[in-house]
C-alpha cells in the first residue's frame, strides 16, 4: 500500500485538478466536434458515435477527477499523467517522491 500524498503535493494537486479537468474537457469537446462535423458519415451514425464517445469520456473523467481524496491522489495523478492531462510543468511542481510514485504506477522506471 502506498503512503498518503504529502501535504504540499495535495495542495498542488488541488490547484492543478480544475485546470487539468478543463483541458481534458476541451479535448473531448474538440473530439466530439470532429465526429459531429464529419459529413462523410450519415447523421444518425454520427449521433451514435458522439453518444458512445461521451459515454467513454465520461468514464475517463470519473477515473481521473471524481471523488478527489488524499488516499487516491497518486492514482488520479497517474491517470491524468497517463492520458496527458497534465503538462510537464504541472507535473514538475510535485515533489520527486510523488513524481516517482506516479511514474511507478505508470510503469515508468524510477531512478535509484
Amino acid at each position: 500500500m502506498m503512503k498518503q500524498i504529502a501535504e504540499s503535493d495535495w495542495k498542488t494537486f488541488r490547484d492543478i485538478h480544475e485546470v487539468a479537468l478543463g483541458r481534458f474537457c476541451e479535448r473531448i469537446l474538440a473530439e466530439v466536434m470532429r465526429v459531429a462535423n464529419d459529413t462523410s458519415t450519415p447523421s444518425h451514425e454520427r449521433y451514435l458515435l458522439v453518444y458512445k464517445l461521451i459515454q467513454q469520456r465520461d468514464t475517463d473523467i470519473a477515473d481521473a477527477f471524481n471523488d478527489m481524496r488524499r488516499s487516491t491522489a497518486y492514482y488520479q495523478l497517474a491517470n491524468m499523467r497517463g492520458r496527458e492531462m497534465l503538462t510537464d510543468e504541472e507535473f514538475a511542481r510535485l515533489t520527486p517522491e510523488t513524481q516517482d510514485a506516479v511514474n511507478l504506477l505508470l510503469g515508468i522506471p524510477v531512478p535509484k
